[in-house]
């Protein structure tokens, strides 16, 4: 399951659906229109009175659509106060000003919003059941409030001693902090319709207003983690924290951060803090479902079904908690509570893809291929553009042993996506299956070429050169193939069988030692192993493997003959008539081979 997956599954607090701003000509918009003068004092400029002016045109033009919104559509059955639906809307809908004019003394300015009525319903509706993201607007509206009062405060400070410059320094910071929040607010707009690069770039702009602002720190890192710049992520999620050592969901975020970078032990770390700080929080169960997803990353997949219980204790109906569970389940191979899982998320998300295809790879597993083959079906009915799923169907066909479909699905992905290197691989295994091996070479060179350390695509590759009798490249490909993995016993096991047909049979029997030192227990090897040493003249060493080969695989009918063959060649007539004895008693019957042995 995928970090890809983790900009879906891992962001801990995900964005809510986009409000999308329309024409004004639209039937279903609604537009407000304000306008303030603001008369300024002494101690004013131009830039503190359009602040001024903007912020209470903005809250005007906010409560008006709010009041609107609770007589005239959906939003009334929310039971939100005409406060709580401001301080939501400030985070959907933007302030735009259309006209201001500045003559030294008074600032005009006027404004309007424009908004879809029942897509802002919509998304205060989604908004308001984000505990998170509504203490976030409300923290926001508090600031500016605040800044607001102190507005107010100083400017009546300063009618009565106009040149203290302290409190005129403070009325400055102030008039920045106002600003500051109404860039935040903009760029806060700009993140919920998924515009990130213009909502960083708002979010910039209020940090260098109020460098000390935690909130648009991480907000702003939460933007990058969402344009997977998760370096930047962190730079942003560490100056939150160093403003705000309490910050739970920086933690929980810059855990994400962490994870998406591979660094699974850092989110642990990040994730316990962010649970410790914030034990109670409605949204815990997001912190619980990362720290899972973590420990499922370092294949601790028990602690990782540990963190998914909790999460789910928190809330029941997390979909993506039974999905991520049902995967570690099925590492543990406990097949049937995965399929439990799958099924649940499931009956929560009927919708969501992942959840089929986990479902089709446990089926895969248990060898329920036609289940599979359902389960790939319906995810490519939800997607049909989703070439992972065509690949897998084509894996579940080829092990139907339809060929045909399971080549059409491989190339479907490859249609969907023509640098899919392991749909070029599995094309080029069906290709193998069925004898094409020049096409299978094919494939498994441009799967090469889009993935140049696939070991099992070189040594493949060398299978199909050595059905063309192309030996030479055969043992390039199994070379290369053990550059990339020493350890994997079949590469050396073929690779000997290529030295075998050269003649190379000293050479050969070298992979066989490296293959069955590398614990692999395939009887094919020893009687291979066996054949060369008979070659070589070495027949006790020869009937020791052939005897090895009968123990792992006692069906075999050619292994009791050559033994029968080398005993006679040793001239142990006793032994020689006992496995001849075993062979025909097991059913060996190739007796034009037996009348032309000599021995």
């Amino acid at each position: 399951m995928a970090i890809n997956r983790t900009k879906l599954f891992l962001t801990a607090l995900g964005l809510i659906f986009s409000l999308f701003l329309a024409d004004t000509a639209s039937a279903e918009n609604k537009t407000f229109i304000k306008e303030d003068s603001y008369m300024a004092n002494g101690i004013d400029s131009k830039v503190s009175s359009r602040a001024i002016a903007l912020e209470q045109v903005k809250r005007a033009l906010l409560e008006q659509l709010g009041t609107y919104l609770i007589s005239e559509t959906e939003v009334k059955n929310c039971q939100l106060t005409n406060d709580q639906i401001t301080t939501l809307t400030a985070g959907i809908v933007s302030v735009e000003v259309i006209d201001e004019k500045w003559d030294g003394r008074t600032y005009y300015l006027r404004a309007k919003i424009t908004a879809d009525q029942e897509e802002v319903a919509k998304s205060v509706e989604a908004l308001r059941n984000d505990v998170q993201k509504t203490k976030e607007l409300e923290e926001s509206k508090k600031k500016a409030k605040e800044a607001m009062k102190k507005v107010e405060r100083l400017k009546k400070e300063l009618e009565l001693v106009k040149g203290d410059t302290r409190k005129q320094d403070e009325y400055a910071s102030a008039i920045q902090d106002l600003r500051a929040q109404d860039w935040f607010d903009k760029g806060y707009v700009f993140h919920q319709s998924n515009n990130l690069r213009d909502a960083i770039d708002a979010y910039t702009k209020s940090i260098e207003l109020n460098p000390k602002d935690a909130l648009a720190f991480y907000t702003r890192g939460h933007a990058y983690a969402e344009l997977e710049d998760y370096r930047q992520a962190l730079n942003d999620y560490n100056k939150a924290l160093e403003l705000n050592p309490k910050y739970a969901w920086a933690y929980n975020n810059r855990g994400h951060a962490y994870d998406a970078l591979g660094n699974h032990q850092e989110a642990i770390n990040d994730y316990n803090k962010a649970i410790e700080l914030n034990p109670k929080d409605t949204m815990a169960y997001y912190m619980y479902y990362n720290r899972g997803v973590a420990y499922n990353a370092l294949g601790n997949h028990q602690e990782a079904i540990n963190n998914y219980n909790k999460a789910l204790e928190l809330n029941p109906k997390y979909a993506w908690a039974y999905y991520y569970r049902g995967f570690a389940y099925a590492a543990l191979e406990n097949y049937q509570q995965a399929l439990n899982d799958f099924n649940k998320t499931i009956e929560l998300n009927s919708k969501l893809v992942d959840a089929y295809l986990g479902r089709g790879a446990v089926d895969l597993a248990l060898g329920n291929y036609q289940m599979a083959i359902n389960d790939y079906s319906k995810a490519i009915k939800l997607n049909p553009k989703h070439a992972e799923a065509c690949k897998w169907r084509g894996i579940a066909y080829e092990k139907l042993g339809n060929h045909q479909q399971a080549l059409n699905d491989y190339s479907k992905a490859i249609y969907l996506n023509p640098h899919f290197a392991e749909a070029y691989y599995n094309r080029g295994d069906t290709y193998h299956d069925i004898g094409n091996h020049r096409m299978a070479i094919t494939d498994y060179t441009k799967a090469i070429e889009l993935n140049p350390r696939n070991t099992n695509a070189y040594m493949n590759r060398g299978n199909s050169y050595d059905k063309l009798g192309k030996y030479q490249q055969a043992i390039n490909d199994y070379n290369k193939a053990i550059e990339l993995n020493s350890n994997n016993a079949w590469i050396y096991a073929v690779r000997g069988v290529v030295h075998s047909r050269l003649g190379n049979h000293l050479q050969a029997i070298t992979d066989f030692n490296k293959a069955i030192e590398r614990n692999l227990k395939d009887w094919k090897v020893y009687y291979n192993r066996g054949s060369a040493y008979q070659i070589l003249g070495d027949n006790s060493r020869a009937i020791a493997d052939f005897n090895k080969a009968g123990e792992l695989y006692p069906k075999n009918l050619d292994v009791p003959y050559y033994m029968a063959c080398l005993y006679s060649i040793d001239a142990d007539g006793n032994e020689a008539c006992k496995w001849l004895r075993i062979s025909v008693d097991n059913g060996y019957n190739n007796w034009k081979h037996l009348k032309e042995e000599n021995d």
